[in-house]
């Protein structure tokens, strides 16, 4: 039976992709770890490889096709002695059932209304089990049902030629009622579509104000939906409190020189971030309680200080990781930053290169802008804003009026995780590294 390559989920919050390439071909053979395909995702462009062995029967999505949801079909795989006349004719880019799965799981009112009971399995499955006949499912689905005990002999299959494909499996475990039928399906499929109408009706509200101006109307990315969803989750869930602090830059500018000088024969050269992911990573050793995270029902404290920096990149922003940014040299941090920055742009990271932390740093002091609040990005327990750094009026330790190189910096602090004193302990040791920078060599 042919075997149905479904759309891979490639990061945590992916949904859908775009297929942006194929590397085979119809009629290619190929075997587990062959690579199929480049798929684009709301973070990075990576290449997704095969999990069985056979032959490329039909390619079901065109190079380029956006808005592919995860675990829809995009390509059909023929086994051992099976022909091309086996494929059933698909859409270019077929829908995928497993959303309508996933979600059925989310809730015991959908579940009720989207499940399909093992007790109501069709006469035609009932048939073919009494009679002791084959059964077509993928690999993937014959795992799920041996996990989940569902009898796979009372299920009808909702893939190519009947084959029982993960959805169905999902939806037999989630089934809490053995009288639903195709009619409370489709009533399902239209409450759910009527759930999206706030949107569609407030842009359609939205819109009428402003029917007599010129406007152009964008449509969302991958990486755009993303961001709005997590940062309004973010805003919405997380108990926000933000602290602030200036920090006198003169000592470390006045370093940073004298460092540089040293290095240009390596052909590095450090700024002003690369003390501040240092500062950072040395005070979460220091305030040990501090470098955690939230997650769910428990806090996860770190030993290892992981550093997320907030890289802007075309359409959005991404932030890759710098592991054990503690135990790293100034010019080690500043060669793997530029690096992990020079990929991102080019949405070449690996998943396991944005993912994790438990702190963030967002600089937006490039830019000019003096001071801002950032917002939390779960799990992370913290972010750091960090300004630019101007000549501005101080009293010195003496008590004279002078000139000093200052630079804001507002943390944001996740109150489930860090208190108020915890946070302020943290960021009194972020300004003391910096203002003393020849300390965190030591």
């Amino acid at each position: 039976m042919p075997i149905e390559i479904l759309m891979p989920a490639l990061s945590p919050t992916m949904e859908e992709g775009t297929l942006a390439k194929w590397l085979v071909k119809e009629g290619d053979a190929v075997a587990s770890g062959d690579l199929l395909a480049e798929i684009e995702t709301d973070k990075a462009t990576m290449e997704f490889e095969a999990v069985d062995e056979g032959i490329i029967g039909k390619l079901l999505v065109a190079e380029g096709t956006e808005n592919v949801a995860v675990n829809s079909a995009i390509a059909v795989l023929l086994e051992d002695g099976e022909s091309s006349s086996e494929v059933e004719a698909a859409p270019s880019a077929p829908a995928s059932p497993a959303p309508a799965a996933e979600a059925a799981t989310s809730s015991p009112a959908k579940s009720a209304t989207l499940a399909s009971s093992p007790a109501s399995a069709p006469p035609a499955a009932a048939d073919k089990a009494a009679e002791g006949a084959r059964i077509f499912a993928t690999p993937l689905a014959r795992k799920l049902a041996a996990q989940n005990n569902v009898d796979l002999t009372r299920l009808s299959g909702s893939g190519p030629r009947g084959r029982i494909v993960k959805a169905d499996i999902e939806a037999a475990g989630s089934a809490v009622s053995a009288d639903i039928t195709v009619a409370s399906m489709a009533s399902a499929a239209s409450t759910s579509g009527a759930a999206s109408a706030p949107q569609s009706a407030n842009f359609e509200t939205i819109s009428k104000l402003y029917a007599e101006r010129a406007y152009e109307e964008i449509s969302l990315d991958r990486m755009r939906k993303t961001i709005a969803a997590r940062l309004t989750e973010a805003k919405q869930t997380v108990p926000h409190f933000y602290l602030r602090r200036d920090v006198m830059l003169d000592n470390l500018l006045g370093f940073r020189g004298e460092m540089n000088a040293a290095l240009a024969e390596r052909d590095v050269k450090l700024s002003v971030n690369d003390f501040v992911i240092k500062a950072c990573a040395l005070a979460l050793t220091t305030v040990p309680t501090a470098n955690a995270i939230w997650a769910g029902d428990r806090i996860l404290q770190f030993t290892p200080a992981d550093i997320a920096v907030a890289v802007a990149i075309d359409g959005g922003l991404i932030t890759p990781v710098l592991k054990d940014a503690d135990q790293k040299s100034l010019s080690v941090l500043s060669t793997e930053m530029k690096d992990l920055a020079t990929r991102a742009k080019g949405r070449k990271l690996a998943p396991d290169e944005y993912q994790g932390g438990s702190f963030a740093i967002s600089n937006l002091g490039m830019f000019g802008i003096d001071n801002f609040d950032a917002v939390i990005n779960p799990p992370h327990g913290a972010i750091l804003a960090v300004g630019a750094g101007k000549k501005k009026p101080v009293v010195t330790a003496s008590g004279e009026l002078g000139v000093a190189t200052v630079m804001s910096l507002t943390l944001s602090v996740d109150h489930r995780v860090i208190d108020g004193a915890l946070g302020a302990e943290l960021l009194n040791v972020i300004v003391k590294n910096l203002e003393n920078p020849m300390a965190m060599l030591a």
